[in-house]
């Protein structure tokens, strides 16, 4: 039997029911679906932290950052004490176990931090209904995706038995997934972004600002369609992060190890 192309994402887990299916595989369309879903999955995964790390207490010293200009700011998100902070926050004892977690709490303050001073998702917004019959009767979270020779299934049934952190992993790889293949489909010029901040190679804390202020002035217009300029914008800022040694985006291997060895 023959799988049609699609993209479809569902999950249906407590009060949580959101889902829709892609069918019209026109390259900007799938560009707009996987930042629909990517948003989507990455403003739940905090939810699902809960029972790992302080969520609130994270947001909360987020707070702290209000006062900061986005440079001053990424200096101190990148700062040892702001990590130690954070591992007052994850509920684990075990060193390797706990920096597995601050990883993590250090992606969810980053969100936190740099949501109220740029745009850190895309403008398609949240999926907020279930749009499509669930391929599954159990509770559960559920990405497939089939066109030319991309095929992806990720999916996670849920019971009593599954670890919260285990749904963050999975939404996190989703998303992992969404930002790898997006730039393809939105027509984003990925190479020519990694060549706008090829000047910076080992970032050293004074060089934090100079980075900052490289993405802050980063044409996006030259680097996507119109219709993608703040998908490009996105993905500047991304890459500017990575050259300063700080997460965008969950990184589900830390909670797959964390999970794995704990």
């Amino acid at each position: 039997m023959r799988v049609e192309d699609h993209i479809m994402f569902t999950a249906v887990h407590g009060d949580w029911r959101v889902g829709e299916k892609l069918t019209e595989m026109e390259d900007r369309r799938i560009a707009h679906f996987l930042s629909l879903v990517s948003n989507t999955v990455g403003a739940k995964v905090p939810d699902y932290l809960t029972e790992v790390m302080d969520v609130g207490a994270i947001r909360e010293l987020a707070r702290d950052f209000d006062d900061k200009d986005v440079g001053n700011a990424v200096v101190l998100l990148k700062s040892p004490g702001t990590s130690r902070k954070l591992g007052q926050f994850v509920h684990e004892n075990d060193k390797k176990l706990k920096k597995l977690l601050v990883d993590v709490a250090k992606a969810l303050l980053v969100r936190e931090v740099l949501s109220s001073k740029l745009q850190i998702t895309y403008p398609e917004g949240v999926l907020t209904e279930l749009k499509v019959e669930p391929p599954f009767e159990e509770e559960h979270v559920n990405f497939t995706a089939k066109h030319g020779r991309w095929i992806a299934v990720r999916r996670l049934i849920i019971d009593e038995k599954t670890p919260m952190a285990d749904v963050a992993r999975l939404l996190s790889a989703i998303n992992e997934s969404l930002t790898l293949k997006l730039p393809a489909y939105a027509g984003i010029d990925v190479n020519g972004i990694e060549g706008y901040f090829s000047d910076f190679k080992k970032v050293k804390k004074g060089d934090i600002p100079k980075v900052v202020g490289r993405c802050l002035e980063f044409p996006a217009e030259e680097y996507a369609p119109s219709e993608f300029v703040e998908h490009a914008r996105v993905y500047a800022l991304r890459v500017a992060l990575d050259k300063i040694g700080l997460p965008l985006d969950f990184p589900a291997k830390s909670l797959e190890k964390y999970l794995e060895k704990k």
